[in-house]
């Protein structure tokens, strides 16, 4: 055998052992979707998902409610532009208190930066605390503190997200690349001029993209806020879904997508431009 056959055949057989780890690998997944996959069905007929005659029986009640719907009774948009308004001053009042409050407690949950296991382990569980309770029943909750109004809103949108912005932020610093960090260290700076110019400089930017994309959210939100009685937009579609005023119901569900449209909008532009 020469010395380029014997060569083709190592290659061949090098092959034939990635292909064949490529298959195992591959069956090896298969096997761990199986449960999961399983759990999804349950789970869907648990909850009457597949229940495909219930389902028909809604299609006609569906149909009905849009035909109510049309037209869409803009007569008194006027009397909408100030919770509109209020909706989005929510919004971005409860970002903002979620990103001041986010900023140190993602410094503390995280490893990299944290000042030992105890702090860390402290902050996260707030985190979790704050995101586990949903923005609706903080509404409530402070509502029943602080009385009707915008600033039980702000306060629910601000403590939930500050459970969702904090993690993310935590993340971003655990990902930081760690060469930026150690050449700020070894130059005997303080665990503040560490963080000042190894850490921030690096994840400022996604700090950027966390607090735009939890603001859309927050916006979306914040529309719903007024089922509880925390103003803003929400208040008024819930008064038109009481009277069963379906056309007004719909000219505001058209004016929510606008504003939500042009959130969204709004966002991307300063995330390009400051991203």
């Amino acid at each position: 055998m020469t010395e380029r056959t014997r060569g083709l055949a190592a290659s061949q057989s090098g092959i034939g052992d990635i292909l064949a780890t490529e298959r195992r690998s591959r069956r090896g997944a298969i096997f761990r979707l199986v449960p999961v996959a399983l759990a999804i069905l349950v789970c869907g007929y648990v909850t009457g998902l597949f229940d495909g005659g219930r389902m028909a029986d809604g299609i006609p009640a569906i149909l009905t409610m849009t035909g109510e719907m049309i037209p869409p009774d803009f007569s008194r948009w006027r009397n909408w532009v100030g919770p509109m308004l209020d909706t989005v001053a929510m919004s971005v009042a409860g970002t903002a208190l979620a990103v001041f409050f986010s900023v140190p407690l993602a410094f503390l949950a995280a490893r990299n930066t944290s000042p030992n296991q105890a702090t860390y382990h402290v902050a996260r569980s707030v985190l979790n605390a704050l995101r586990s309770i949903p923005e609706l029943i903080m509404g409530i909750v402070f509502v029943a503190a602080v009385g009707f109004g915008m600033l039980p809103g702000v306060l629910a949108l601000g403590l939930h997200s500050v459970g969702m912005v904090g993690k993310f932020f935590a993340e971003a610093i655990e990902h930081a690349h760690p060469a930026p960090i150690e050449a700020a260290a070894a130059t005997g700076a303080t665990r503040v001029q560490v963080i000042t110019h190894g850490v921030l400089p690096q994840v400022l930017p996604n700090f950027f993209d966390v607090s735009m994309y939890r603001w859309e959210y927050n916006f979306r939100a914040s529309t719903v806020m007024g089922m509880v009685g925390a103003g803003g937009i929400g208040t008024e579609l819930v008064g038109s879904l009481r009277l069963l005023d379906y056309p007004q119901v719909a000219a505001l569900l058209l004016l929510i997508l606008l504003a939500v449209t042009l959130v969204d909008g709004l966002s991307n532009l300063l995330r390009r431009r400051f991203g």
